[in-house]
């Protein structure tokens, strides 16, 4: 009997303030969409990371006829220099810190320069003669490549040290950029999601002043009291998180593996199993928010 009075108070309350139930339904929904793409954007990143920086590789220019450094001196490397740096490489204090090692001549790397920029105004001034030699050197983990980059950047006929991860760098703090600023949008919205919440509450008390008297002249208590007002807006929270964890998966499944991995397929791209992981945590969150707003709410308007 008083579950199915609580649940008719739920109902009325939620029947009464329905556009402003249906404005907390779309807020949280949209916030935490948010969330989830920001999570999601997350996983991307670790998932990008960790697959890229396994095939960086460093990159050991040599000289060439017109470079001048203070290891170049407008001649091209000799061959010499070049199995300097080799022995550097195989050396036993190096050489467990190298996993591979490939030698570029200058055909090869025309060849690769012309793979990237053909059709552009450099490539018409591009030549096997400007070109240079390099090593490509793949380190046995990620963090050996600035060991491998202190022990042969200063030998002579090097020009310079790559390291591939330098180039990925600004492209992921893009990422984290544009991740953070969906939080930070995502958290503007939670906070109206609370104050939307909090208006349903003030609205359903004040449509409900008289019963509320009734109920305390003939005794109920304050969680008696407090328990639908809370539910109401838990209900209405729950409802958009559930939108929200459903789109997270939907846009993983029809967009992301559906549309982008295909196209992407040298990329790891975040799976459903991803996505299913994220949705339990944004049903979580709203509920969450919901909760403690609800309850707040309710002993300030109320005054229980």
């Amino acid at each position: 009997m008083r579950l199915q009075l609580i649940a008719n108070e739920v109902w009325n309350g939620l029947r009464r303030n329905l556009s402003v139930v249906v404005s907390v339904v779309l807020v949280t929904f949209i916030s935490l969409s948010f969330v989830g793409a920001a999570i999601l954007l997350q996983m991307q990143i670790n998932q990008m990371k960790g697959f890229w920086y396994d095939r960086a590789q460093v990159g050991i220019y040599f000289c060439g006829p017109v470079d001048s450094t203070a290891t170049c001196t407008q001649t091209a490397a000799t061959e010499e220099q070049v199995q300097a740096v080799r022995d550097v490489l195989d050396s036993g204090a190096i050489e467990p810190y190298v996993a591979a090692v490939e030698f570029e001549d200058r055909q090869l790397a025309y060849e690769h320069f012309m793979e990237q920029f053909s059709g552009t105004a450099s490539a018409e001034f591009a030549s096997p003669e400007t070109m240079n030699e390099a090593l490509w050197v793949r380190p046995t983990s990620p963090q050996d490549a600035d060991l491998i980059r202190e022990a042969t950047s200063a030998l002579p006929g090097v020009l310079e040290v790559r390291d591939q991860r330098a180039l990925l760098e600004p492209i992921f703090q893009v990422l984290n950029t544009a991740s953070l600023a969906a939080i930070g949008v995502a958290v503007l919205m939670l906070v109206a999601a609370v104050l939307l919440i909090s208006t349903t509450i003030r609205l359903s008390a004040f449509s409900r002043k008289r019963e509320l008297g009734i109920m305390r002249l003939v005794g109920a208590s304050n969680r008696f009291i407090q328990t639908p007002f809370i539910i109401e807006g838990v209900v209405a929270a729950l409802i958009g998180a559930v939108l929200a964890a459903g789109s997270v998966v939907a846009l993983v499944h029809f967009f992301l593996q559906g549309y982008v991995a295909p196209m992407l397929q040298t990329i790891a791209i975040v799976t459903i199993d991803d996505a299913l992981v994220v949705a339990p945590v944004l049903v979580g969150i709203g509920v969450l928010f919901a909760g403690v707003a609800a309850a707040v709410a309710i002993r300030r308007y109320l005054r229980i």
